[in-house]
């Protein structure tokens, strides 16, 4: 049985040009199924904040970028980033698909420029902007370390 292809989404259209991608039932099922929020490395980072004592606001459309974690009150911003979308430099995770090429290369492109316009705004306004990557979500000492360096020493207020 041939796959049935489908064209991709409209908006995704101008990043591919010219050439329209098509991507099978299989392919894009798996790509539905990736969340944007509630994600395990950004429930990672959350808990770890948590166990810190900060407080912290979570949907935040309104800022530049809708940053993952953040504080207003205090002027801080965190965005928990998927190597693969976000393309952590040097990780094994970024990876290129081997189909489509072009159209993830201006995808890439493009996620990159927005991630860097919103931490620019976000710091032209006041803010302290960390950004995680999803592999140093998996050390939990190591993220701890790096968020109380972050946040100034905040110590563990369950102690």
């Amino acid at each position: 049985m041939i796959p049935q292809r489908r064209p991709y989404k409209n908006i995704e259209r101008r990043l591919a040009g010219s050439h329209v991608p098509t991507t099978d039932a299989h392919t894009s099922q798996r790509m539905g199924r990736i969340r944007q929020r509630g994600t395990t490395p950004e429930l990672t980072v959350r808990r770890v904040c948590a166990a810190l004592g900060v407080r912290y606001r979570l949907h935040n459309c309104d800022l530049p970028g809708s940053p993952d974690i953040a504080n207003r009150r205090q002027r801080w911003a965190i965005f928990v980033h998927g190597c693969f979308w976000h393309r952590h430099a040097g990780c094994r995770r970024a990876t290129l698909p081997k189909s489509n090429t072009k159209f993830w290369q201006a995808k890439f492109e493009r996620n990159e420029q927005r991630d860097a316009a919103a931490v620019a705004e976000l710091t032209a306004s006041g803010y302290r902007v960390l950004t995680l990557w999803e592999c140093e979500t998996a050390e939990n000492r190591a993220l701890e370390s790096r968020l109380r360096e972050f946040f100034g020493g905040i110590k563990d207020r369950r102690t």
